[in-house]
């Protein structure tokens, strides 16, 4: 989630008041969640006098985490704000506030990492980077975060002859389709850290790698990957998929392609939010993919 646009952080009144705004989202979450623990006791004001006052356990649990006092520090005083907009991020928000603690991966690493990991008080948020060297760039400022750097073995080029040329392997199939050591498949992303592998993912937000050029890895492995995740998942309820820079067109037929049309719940900006059942859990997921998207992305 590399800012990419040299022009975008501008303009400091509307710098400022993004991470202002970002900031309100974070305190937020804290309230939230203070609210949320407090709910055991009779009384809101009790509750809070007995985690301030008892300490230990009880005050650990509620209290804000390291990290996100670090984000409110961060995003009300820093200029560099995140890509995406205050509306967009607020979509992600939204389904955090609710699903928050929880699994979350986020393709992408960026000026708006510090913010998702706070968003997810005391879950797992994990972040996947192409970049080693902007992988070093934010973690040193932001040695908080939980993050791997990935390698990916596409190119934004290929995205036509894979988007056409897929149903022939019976491993890239819906009903075979599987990651780890999948390299008959070339959309699968074979080769990631096991942690990736062995957690459940609740929610997937991918923003990353870059797919602006044609020697770039594209999104096309990573949207299929995460189309394979939520069908996979063996827990009961949803995956929240979220995909950003849609106004692409690889993203947006890809996202058609794998995501499935009917599965998305919101669009906002160049934001898209799916809501994925799992194959287990539907009988119609499990038959394929979209295939009604197959024109040419060039």
């Amino acid at each position: 989630m590399k800012n990419n646009n040299t022009h975008r952080n501008s303009i400091p009144g509307k710098s400022l008041f993004i991470g202002a705004a970002l900031s309100g989202l974070i305190v937020g979450a804290l309230l939230i969640s203070g609210f949320i623990g407090s709910r055991s006791g009779n009384s809101l004001f009790c509750s809070l006098a007995t985690v301030r006052i008892g300490g230990g356990a009880a005050a650990s649990i509620h209290s804000p985490t390291p990290i996100q006092l670090q984000a409110i520090l961060h995003y009300a005083t820093s200029r560099v704000v995140p890509q995406q907009s205050l509306g967009e991020v607020t979509v992600s928000y939204d389904v955090l506030k609710a699903r928050a603690p929880c699994n979350f991966l986020v393709f992408g690493l960026g000026h708006d990492s510090l913010m998702w990991t706070s968003l997810n008080p005391r879950g797992k948020t994990v972040f996947l980077e192409e970049d080693p060297r902007w992988f070093q760039t934010v973690l040193k400022d932001s040695p908080y975060l939980k993050a791997h750097t990935v390698k990916y073995r596409t190119q934004l080029s290929q995205a036509d002859d894979l988007l056409s040329s897929y149903r022939s392997e019976r491993l890239c199939s819906p009903s075979d389709a599987y990651l780890r050591g999948n390299t008959r498949c070339r959309l699968a992303l074979e080769n990631l850290p096991d942690e990736v592998y062995e957690t459940e993912w609740d929610l997937i937000m991918i923003d990353a790698p870059r797919g602006y050029f044609a020697e770039a890895p594209g999104r096309m492995g990573a949207i299929f990957s995460a189309a394979v995740m939520a069908r996979n998942r063996k827990g009961s309820g949803v995956t929240h998929v979220f995909l950003h820079d849609v106004d692409r067109r690889v993203e947006k037929a890809f996202a058609e392609e794998f995501l499935c049309r009917k599965y998305l719940v919101k669009a906002v900006g160049r934001l898209w939010h799916f809501e994925i059942p799992s194959a287990a859990n539907n009988a119609s997921v499990a038959g394929s993919f979209d295939l009604s998207h197959t024109a040419d992305l060039y």
